[in-house]
């Protein structure tokens, strides 16, 4: 079931203390929870938890990785 989420919500989500972790990228909202390269909800100095968006394009694989995770729903 997809859900809206705002910014603020959004930051529950970072992958600490149990917590799932999701990220926002374009205004969708993905599950990184279970992938090995977001333990603890860090990601090459990036946080669960937070709109990506503005620094995806900076990372080597681009949007590429977006298709292998669970969307969540959207931000708003």
């Amino acid at each position: 079931m997809a859900v809206n989420l705002t910014k603020e919500e959004l930051k529950q989500y970072d992958g600490k203390d149990g917590h799932k972790a999701y990220v926002a990228v374009d205004g969708t909202v993905y599950d990184v929870t279970g992938v090995e390269a977001w333990q603890n909800g860090e990601h090459h100095g990036n946080l669960a938890g937070q709109d990506l968006s503005a620094v995806i394009m900076n990372a080597p694989h681009k949007k590429s990785v977006l298709d292998n995770l669970p969307v969540v729903g959207k931000l708003v």
